[in-house]
C-alpha cells in the first residue's frame, strides 16, 4: 500500500466517522494510525500488542470497539484467517487492494496482487452480467516453511 492511499484512508476514515456522528477519541485515532501504517492485515490482538509496545495505552476492548465501528462503516476489510482469527486491513477509498494466501499449518498470511486474476474476475462478472462492487480472494495451503 503506497503512502498516498494510506494517508487518504486515515483522512477518509476520520471524515466518515465524523459524518456518522462518532466523536474522535485517542484509542480510535491510535487504531486508525496503526492500520494506516500496515501493508497487510492484523488481528485485534496484534493491533493491541503493537499499540502497547508503542506506549499508546489502548486496551483490547477499545481495539475491538474501533474495529467493529470501522467494519460497520465499510472502512476495513475483514479476513477470516481460520482458527477463529479475524484480521483487519484498511478498505481504501480508491478501491486499491490485494489478496491473501494463508498457511493452514502456521497461520502465516501473505499478501499478493495479480493483474491476471483481476482481469479474470472482471471477465466472470461480465459473463454473469453482474456488477462486482468488491471481492475477497483468500488462497489456503502450506507456506514454504511448512511444506
Amino acid at each position: 500500500m503506497a503512502t498516498a492511499p494510506k494517508s487518504a484512508w486515515a483522512q477518509h476514515t476520520r471524515t466518515t466517522l465524523e459524518a456518522a456522528g462518532h466523536r474522535s477519541g485517542a484509542a480510535r485515532d491510535a487504531v486508525i494510525e496503526l492500520l494506516a501504517r500496515q501493508d497487510c492485515c492484523l488481528s485485534a490482538k496484534e493491533i493491541a500488542d503493537q499499540l502497547a509496545g508503542e506506549g499508546a495505552g489502548v486496551g483490547i476492548a477499545s481495539v475491538y470497539r474501533a474495529l467493529e465501528t470501522f467494519d460497520e462503516l465499510g472502512l476495513v476489510q475483514r479476513l477470516d484467517a481460520g482458527e477463529g482469527v479475524v484480521r483487519y486491513e484498511p478498505a481504501l477509498p480508491g478501491g486499491e487492494h490485494h489478496h491473501h494466501i494463508v498457511c493452514d499449518r502456521c497461520g502465516r498470511v501473505t499478501a499478493f496482487a495479480d493483474e491476471a486474476l483481476e482481469r479474470a474476475i472482471d471477465r466472470v462478472s461480465k459473463r454473469l452480467d453482474h456488477t462486482v462492487a468488491g471481492h475477497d480472494v483468500v488462497l489456503r495451503g502450506a507456506c514454504p516453511r511448512c511444506h
